[in-house]
């Protein structure tokens, strides 16, 4: 049995439910929305610190300490080892140390969730070589809407957006699953997703995922694109197009071949658990229960504990309530 201090994790949260990764054991290597953008339909809100510069910002022993501990309590109920977290997480010098490491000793896939902002650099892509999958963004191909949707640092362009994938595209080995994310009014304009669709057409990526805006978002005025549209954008781009805002199943495809019913966590103190989750994502009860395991009529009791006395807060997007840290 774990100690009760092993659910206090600074780095390592989840697994999560994850619409694309199945349940996803997260590193997070960044302090919270330190980033090169400040997009406007981000779920952990407005950037922090808009930055272009890589740092170290974390102890790598520290991390890979977490997350071995976390594989070592959740076996067989991981599906991807993923670089994500509260901010761009390239912006952190060590991950392509922290990657070749973590395929040194973890038997499941590592994937790096990134906003595709630095993938110019040249250290940058080197570093990401050893990760089997790559989920980079592509949001804009005109400057005008790169500017509204995105509102990158100052000494970023599209031109480099688009030329660090062109890059990664050519060079790197394992998977790559482009995702567009759509805001009604903002980047779905039908001539500019033309473009887009041309652009994307000759790159060499495995899927092209569009989504649009599922939970709270940064900006109010961010909202989602209807389902019948974003199964039209698909129609636009090619045969790889795939629409993906729905969630999956929440139970691991691992768990689900064993005939398991899910994630089962170790972890005592249920609250302190929540709320490291939801300091990362807003989350459904739903999606609390199936990430620790934890029945959701125990979620709903923890949950209305932890909003009544201010520390997290309940929030209303899309006709869903979902929850997030005050």
């Amino acid at each position: 049995m774990k100690q009760e201090s092993d659910s206090l994790k600074k780095y390592i949260f989840g697994p999560v439910p994850s619409r694309r990764l199945g349940m996803s054991l997260g590193v997070d290597l960044i302090p919270f929305k330190t980033c090169t953008y400040n997009c406007v339909y981000c779920q952990l809100g407005a950037t922090i610190c808009k930055t272009l510069q890589r740092q170290s910002f974390v102890t790598i022993e520290e991390v890979l300490g977490e997350l071995k501990d976390s594989l070592d309590s959740r076996t067989g109920n991981v599906d991807f080892i993923t670089f994500s977290g509260s901010g761009e997480p390239t912006l952190n010098s060590d991950i392509g140390s922290m990657i070749e490491q973590v395929k040194s000793f973890a038997q499941v896939p590592v994937a790096v969730i990134t906003n595709g902002s630095l993938l110019y650099r040249d250290d940058v892509r080197k570093d990401l070589s050893k990760a089997d999958l790559i989920v980079p963004s592509l949001d804009a191909i005109t400057e005008r809407t790169f500017a509204r949707v995105n509102r990158p640092h100052e000494g970023l362009t599209m031109e480099l957006i688009v030329e660090g994938l062109k890059k990664l595209t050519e060079e790197f080995q394992g998977e790559i699953w482009l995702e567009i994310m759509l805001v009604r009014g903002v980047n779905d304009d039908p001539e500019e997703l033309k473009q887009m669709a041309e652009l994307v057409r000759g790159l060499k990526v495995d899927r092209i995922q569009l989504n649009t805006v599922a939970r709270p978002p940064a900006e109010r005025f961010a909202l989602a694109v209807i389902a019948e549209e974003m199964s039209d954008i698909a129609k636009v781009f090619d045969s790889r197009a795939e629409v993906i805002v729905d969630f999956p199943p929440l139970i691991s495809p691992r768990a689900r071949e064993k005939g398991g019913k899910g994630h089962e966590s170790h972890d005592k103190d249920i609250e302190t658990a929540i709320v490291s989750l939801l300091k990362r994502r807003p989350c459904m009860v739903d999606d609390i229960s199936n990430s620790l395991g934890v029945h959701r009529n125990e979620v709903i009791k923890y949950v209305n504990s932890l909003t009544k006395d201010g520390t997290i807060r309940r929030v209303e997007h899309d006709g869903k309530w979902y929850y997030e840290k005050a």
